[in-house]
């Protein structure tokens, strides 16, 4: 009765966190800033979970495990949305290029380094401790965008160079998730095969679940109607995903692509009716993120520093290296890397999936040291960006001839 009556008061306060007016940063910068990144959720689902109060056990934990799935598997969905193929195919190859490579340098400087030590001391697998360095690598290599979307959306940042910040860290969001069924397939399985087997199948429910829900949806207008139907969708691949312990997330992203190449008449319509959805949703997956944290991981706080460290030079370097090759086809800021701190949602998502398919003490300890350095790099990508848009607000003078 307890965690049920926590889990209602975190649902409220979810949906009081998903409005208009909190999330309108013309009005509270600050608070709009916080609702957005979830940092606050986080905090309260670790604070309330066993590792603290206690007030969420580890059987409440175990026993929400189908509303994890749910979470990821929507989460997976509006993914799958937003990385259309077509529209993909379109970009110039010089901006994918710039995508690529700041995900995959930051990639490098945190999967490399942790490679070793993972090896050797995990109770993993050599084949899956190489997976979970990779997939810490890969939550390094990931970033938000929405310091930039808030930036443009009250007026501080240029709506190009927002935009163009955005997709960029839209990009790297496919290197994320690429690595994570690489790690799931050397470790949820007792075998590389096996694991290769159950991503594969994970797929495979996506893209089914994909071109069921396109079929339902294909005349429908209702907006009420085309929810319900959607919700139902998700709930499907979910619960199918769940109860076959394979990956939510991957099978979501799958029957989000699918329903996206499948619908291309209503995709912007399907795309509105879950987005009704996505915060409450969000802020909810991450509480329970945070629940599953462990602050007495002294493993964890010991690699965090190195993993922060590591990951911001990683993303100056990137950083430099996408504005170089992206060149004059994106309006990107002279320190790029200091908008690519933020790491995101989706970070958060990968860890989470793979603690609850690949358990253990060793990837509680790459989910503890993934979600505190998530924390750490949004209260630095705050400061970062505040410093950004100083920038963008007195631009440095013009060079000599055009001042003439």
């Amino acid at each position: 009765m307890q965690a049920l009556l926590v889990f209602l008061a975190v649902a409220a306060l979810s949906m009081l966190a998903s409005s208009r007016t909190v999330l309108d940063p013309a009005r509270f910068p600050a608070l709009a800033q916080l609702a957005a990144s979830g940092l606050l959720f986080l905090v309260f689902g670790a604070l309330l979970g066993p590792g603290l109060a206690g007030v969420l056990t580890r059987q409440d934990l175990e026993a929400l495990r189908p509303v994890v799935a749910l979470g990821l598997g929507l989460a997976g969905v509006i993914v799958g949305l937003n990385l259309d193929p077509r529209l993909l195919r379109l970009l110039p190859l010089p901006v994918v290029g710039a995508g690529a490579a700041h995900a995959a340098i930051a990639f490098l400087f945190v999967a490399a380094p942790f490679s070793l030590p993972l090896i050797l001391s995990s109770s993993l697998p050599p084949t899956g401790a190489a997976g979970a360095a990779a997939l810490l690598g890969a939550a390094a290599s990931l970033s938000s965008g929405h310091f930039a979307v808030f930036g443009y959306r009250s007026g501080r940042l240029s709506r190009l160079r927002g935009l163009s910040i955005a997709l960029l860290t839209t990009l790297d969001d496919v290197v994320g998730l690429g690595v994570l069924a690489l790690a799931l397939a050397l470790g949820a399985a007792r075998t590389a095969g096996e694991g290769l087997t159950l991503v594969a199948v994970a797929l495979v429910t996506g893209l089914a679940c994909g071109a069921l829900l396109a079929y339902l949806t294909r005349r429908t207008r209702d907006p009420a109607e085309l929810a319900a139907t959607l919700l139902g969708g998700v709930a499907l691949v979910s619960g199918a995903a769940a109860y076959l312990r394979i990956s939510a997330l991957l099978a979501g992203v799958a029957c989000g692509a699918t329903l996206t190449l499948m619908s291309a008449r209503t995709v912007g319509q399907v795309a509105r009716a879950l987005g009704r959805f996505e915060r409450p949703a969000y802020l909810i997956l991450v509480f329970l993120a945070g629940s599953f944290l462990d602050l007495r991981d002294t493993v964890a706080w010991l690699l965090v520093p190195v993993f922060l460290g590591l990951r911001f030079l990683g993303k100056l370097v990137g950083g430099a290296a996408a504005a170089r090759l992206a060149g004059p086809r994106l309006s990107l800021p002279p320190k790029l890397g200091y908008a690519l701190i933020a790491q995101g949602g989706l970070a958060v998502c990968l860890v989470l999936e793979y603690l609850q398919l690949v358990p253990g003490r060793s990837s509680q300890h790459l989910f503890d040291v993934a979600v505190l350095g998530a924390l750490v790099n949004e209260l630095l990508a705050q400061r970062a960006f505040r410093a950004l848009l100083g920038e963008a607000a007195h631009p440095a003078s013009p060079p000599p001839q055009e001042a003439a």
